[in-house]
């Protein structure tokens, strides 16, 4: 090995040291303390016994130990519902950051770089204070309420807050800049000669969208699916703030087996199925990313 290859190693083992290092001792080393926590049972009065015990996925999954507990199907409830609740807001911010992505891609430099600080602007304020304004914007003597009331539309006030739309709502509003960062990034890349090369030969605009336009901003749309959708399916902060107690997601739970119920097995087993769920979907990605790859550099 030549002495320029050893020294472009060894430049690049100093440059990525320290952050493998701290991402060793301070992810890994947690990851793998709720792994094995996950596998022994809860003790009595909190903490844990090292006995192997993994009956606590048996709660979820429907193999519980019949002598202590009954399989409750509500656990595989909560988890559907948040699946269900995350997908639902990488939809609803696709919707929103697709054509705005566009939208803002056509205009000028100036009011480009406007725009984008208008989106990234609420990083600049307290999460927990834009979630409280939603609060007081949905509740029953809301501002939404009160216009639809004294103009007469609705007699009675509406049940928008504590429900799974207001948490949609929440989460779309806080994913939003996730989700168009990399859409953006995609759509900026996009080659328009392609785009006026199909349009004059005929393809009509439907299906130039969806033979070029599509495909060709596809890496994006899925990047910040996967940003949003991981976040979004173990979040607690939304749930509990613009959900109450009407409305449990994995994330709110995960934090009562921890603080409230003590059962840290019980929550550790939860939160390593939500990790399973994000490692599906980060694989699933890297292989689909690699294949487009592969097709883009071998003209396929």
């Amino acid at each position: 090995m030549s002495s320029i290859a050893l020294r472009r190693r060894a430049q690049l083992g100093l440059l990525l040291g320290p952050v493998s290092l701290f991402l060793a001792v301070f992810f890994l080393g947690p990851l793998a303390i709720m792994i094995v926590t996950s596998f022994l049972a809860p003790g009595l009065y909190g903490g844990v016994e090292w006995t192997w015990y993994p009956h606590n996925y048996g709660r979820i999954l429907g193999f519980a130990d019949p002598m202590f507990e009954d399989f409750d199907p509500v656990y595989i409830a909560i988890f559907l519902r948040s699946l269900k609740i995350a997908a639902l807001t990488v939809v609803a911010t696709l919707f929103v950051c697709y054509p705005a992505a566009f939208c803002i891609s056509r205009l000028s430099e100036r009011w480009k770089n406007f725009c984008l600080f208008l989106i990234t602007l609420p990083f600049f304020t307290s999460l927990i204070v834009r979630l409280f304004i939603w609060v007081l914007i949905l509740r029953q003597t809301g501002l939404v309420n009160s216009v639809l009331l004294n103009t007469g539309v609705i007699a009675r006030p509406l049940e928008l807050i504590y429900t799974d739309g207001a948490i949609i709502l929440g989460m779309v509003y806080i994913f939003i800049p996730f989700m168009f960062m990399p859409v953006y990034a995609s759509v900026e890349k996009l080659d328009w000669t392609l785009v006026r090369a199909s349009l004059d030969l005929g393809a009509g605009p439907i299906r130039t969208f969806l033979r070029i336009i599509l495909p060709l901003t596809a890496p994006g749309i899925a990047g910040g699916a996967v940003i949003v959708f991981i976040p979004a399916l173990g979040n607690f902060v939304v749930p509990a703030i613009l959900g109450g107690a009407k409305v449990m997601m994995l994330g709110n739970l995960i934090e009562q087996q921890f603080l409230a119920a003590r059962n840290w097995p019980f929550g550790s087993a939860l939160a390593m199925m939500v990790m399973a769920v994000m490692l599906v979907l980060l694989f699933v990605y890297v292989i689909v990313s690699g294949r487009r790859g592969i097709d883009a550099a071998t003209g396929r």
